[in-house]
């Protein structure tokens, strides 16, 4: 009797640990298919190290739950061509709310990252909980305009600057978005009724450089994210490197200058105060203001009106003074990053941001820091890259932000 009741016991055990094996394979399916868009049955198998048959039966549960398609078949001239399984993208969206302190845009993406609707909006990241409630409002609205029906709207991913706490779901630089200790998934969560995710600007831009830009199938990777302030994203071991609290990589506040500006931060000399775009910005203004001899002089009279693309179009004019502050910038960028080189050593540095529109004007000098700075070792194995993603890698390192949650939780 006591056998009997011992078989009985474990039979849900058993199943429990079938089910599980199953849904780990399914996982893997998931995840395939996402990286590389589509694969035939045979492909899957090797992958799983399981038969036909087995994957076939795992496909077709994932068909009938609407996650996969069948979309075709092989290319190839030998025999019967094998069918062909893709990510369902009919009915399988995210919403990405691109937030920063110039702008925010909402857009929605399909299971395979197409951009399938898109809304740019002037507003700008303050911290005013005034902002959150307009945001929602933006999203109702761009929901609405893009006839994507809400129930295939599988979640919604955030990136923003500042010290984000993801586990906590709160951003400690801009403390007044929520009241205090309030998650703002959480918040978002409620009034949109959809999964929220939350992740930093600059985590959110390595993390698509890793999977899809330059740096996919790298191990140790650093993205420099030059823009209103300076970023770096850092790839351990093909993941995302969080720190304790996920605030790991805020090379714009390491100090650089003891006597230099003070930082929005209360620190003075930081790396931002020199080499983000609003500094670099700053500087000319005040500059041109001065009487510095340079294309810039015709805005003597309305300063407020040069802007980053102002400069960069003066140096590609050949101005001598623009020039000469964008290779600055570039030397002052490769002396952090010499840093960041010596703590990490990584293979590659991707740089990403509003500045990679001055790449031929800041890379050189980026190197040639990195040269003076760094061990000779160091530099050895060490590539640095301009991105590919064409200002698409922080949306793209959302969206897989998002589904590789989503998988993983399947």
């Amino acid at each position: 009797m006591n056998s009997a009741l011992f078989l009985d016991e474990d039979l849900p055990i058993s199943q429990s640990v079938v089910d599980y094996k199953k849904k780990q394979k399914q996982r893997k399916v998931l995840a395939h298919l996402y990286a590389e868009g589509n694969c035939t049955l045979a492909h899957l198998a090797k992958l799983l190290h399981s038969s036909v048959p087995s994957v076939t039966s795992l496909v077709d549960e994932l068909v009938s739950n609407q996650w996969v398609t069948a979309i075709g078949t092989a290319t190839g001239n030998n025999g019967r061509r094998p069918a062909l399984f893709s990510l369902n993208t009919s009915n399988q969206f995210v919403a990405i709310l691109d937030i920063s302190t110039h702008d925010t845009k909402i857009i929605f993406m399909d299971s395979l990252r197409k951009v399938v609707f898109r809304r740019d909006y002037d507003l700008r990241l303050v911290d005013n909980p005034a902002f959150l409630s307009t945001l929602v409002r933006h999203y109702a609205n761009t929901l609405a305009d893009s006839e994507i029906d809400p129930s295939d709207v599988l979640a919604v991913g955030i990136s923003m600057p500042g010290l984000v706490d993801a586990r906590r779901g709160l951003n400690l630089t801009y403390k007044n978005l929520s009241q205090v200790n309030d998650s703002l998934p959480r918040w978002f969560s409620e009034q949109l009724q959809k999964p929220v995710y939350l992740i930093n600007d600059t985590k959110a831009t390595v993390l698509g450089e890793s999977r899809f830009g330059r740096a996919k199938g790298k191990k140790q990777v650093l993205a420099i994210n030059i823009d209103w302030g300076v970023g770096l994203g850092i790839v351990v071991n093909g993941e995302v490197f969080q720190g304790t609290s996920g605030f790991a990589g805020e090379l714009g506040h390491i100090q650089v200058d003891p006597a230099g500006e003070l930082c929005y931060c209360g620190k003075i000399g930081c790396l931002n105060t020199i080499t983000s775009a609003s500094a670099l910005v700053r500087r000319v203004q005040r500059d041109i203001t001065d009487g510095q001899i340079s294309k810039l002089a015709t805005f003597r009279d309305t300063v407020d009106q040069i802007d980053i693309d102002e400069l960069i179009n003066a140096a590609h004019q050949g101005d001598s003074y623009a020039i000469d502050m964008l290779h600055e910038t570039g030397y002052q960028l490769g002396k952090g990053l010499a840093v960041a080189i010596s703590l990490f050593n990584p293979e590659m540095i991707v740089v990403d941001g509003i500045l990679t529109k001055a790449a031929s004007f800041i890379l050189n000098t980026i190197e040639q820091a990195i040269s003076k700075y760094c061990l000779f070792d160091f530099r050895n194995d060490l590539t640095i890259e301009i991105t590919q993603l064409n200002g698409t890698a922080k949306w793209l390192g959302t969206h897989a932000y998002v589904m590789e949650d989503i998988f993983a939780t399947y």
